[in-house]
């Protein structure tokens, strides 16, 4: 893996904590060269005083925002002169259902999720191409399936993995790898940091944590991905049932996405 990775330009969205902290990381250790991006400077300066190495980049940047991701790749490009691996995990989620949810809610997760990959693919790609790199989508489970309380959130990554498959077949003939990442449930901030009806913070989980797989065993089974070339993934048991399941009894799945969401035809998870 340190081979594999020396050297090489990572760009990373959505580097500031969860998965793509670890990933920043392990790849760092693997003598890579990351550069990434967040909306919050203070979480990046924090990030800094936690990852000492002059093989970091940080760069403040709305990846809702057309101007923003394309000064992010512009900087990268203007400091290492090349892009290998652009990895778009920057991504939001949501609890609430779609009858009580805000259009707002609704537009800014499309926005970071979908159209945050769209806008940074966009501009990297040029050099993904010349370097004949590797094209990373952190998507989710809900993204082959639809799931209670998270209408949109799906929609988006349902939207994340359509994008990235065309490309995949579009960017054959460049040797441009495609991979499509769907980690299951991990033990991170996105559930905290999903956004009920009116935009506000959740600020909780349902989910036993400390059960799930760490940012740290998902970024490592990331990095091994990449390096195997994979096309499409998915980490844990749970997420790999569904996806199969879904796909083979789709009637048995609904009944069985309910059963594990709602209580008394309340949502509790």
């Amino acid at each position: 893996m340190h081979f594999f990775f020396s050297d090489k330009i990572v760009v990373i969205t959505g580097g500031s904590e969860g998965i793509g902290k670890a990933l920043i990381e392990n790849l760092i250790r693997a003598n890579a060269i990351v550069a990434t991006c967040g909306r919050d400077a203070k979480k990046l300066k924090q990030l800094k005083e936690q990852i000492v190495s002059d093989r970091l980049f940080t760069f403040t940047c709305d990846v809702t925002k057309k101007k923003d991701c394309q000064e992010f790749v512009k900087a990268v490009i203007q400091r290492f002169e090349r892009i290998d691996i652009l990895i778009n995990n920057a991504g939001i989620s949501m609890r609430s259902e779609f009858i009580d949810t805000d259009i707002e809610v609704f537009e800014k997760i499309m926005n970071t999720n979908f159209y945050g990959t769209m806008y940074c693919t966009k501009f990297a790609l040029p050099y993904l191409i010349n370097s004949q790199g590797t094209l990373i989508g952190i998507s989710s489970i809900a993204g082959y399936r639809g799931t209670p309380g998270r209408s949109v959130y799906s929609a988006s990554k349902f939207a994340m993995n359509g994008f990235l498959e065309s490309l995949r077949v579009e960017l054959k003939h460049h040797n441009v790898s495609v991979i499509t990442i769907a980690p299951g449930f991990i033990s991170s901030q996105i559930r905290y940091n999903a956004l009920d009806g009116k935009g506000d913070l959740v600020n909780e989980t349902h989910l036993k944590e400390k059960k799930l797989m760490t940012p740290k065993q998902c970024a490592e089974k990331i990095v091994d991905a990449i390096k195997n070339k994979k096309t499409r993934v998915s980490f844990t048991l749970l997420g790999k049932f569904t996806i199969f399941l879904n796909k083979i009894f789709p009637r048995y799945a609904d009944q069985l996405v309910r059963n594990f969401y709602y209580r008394k035809n309340k949502l509790v998870k």
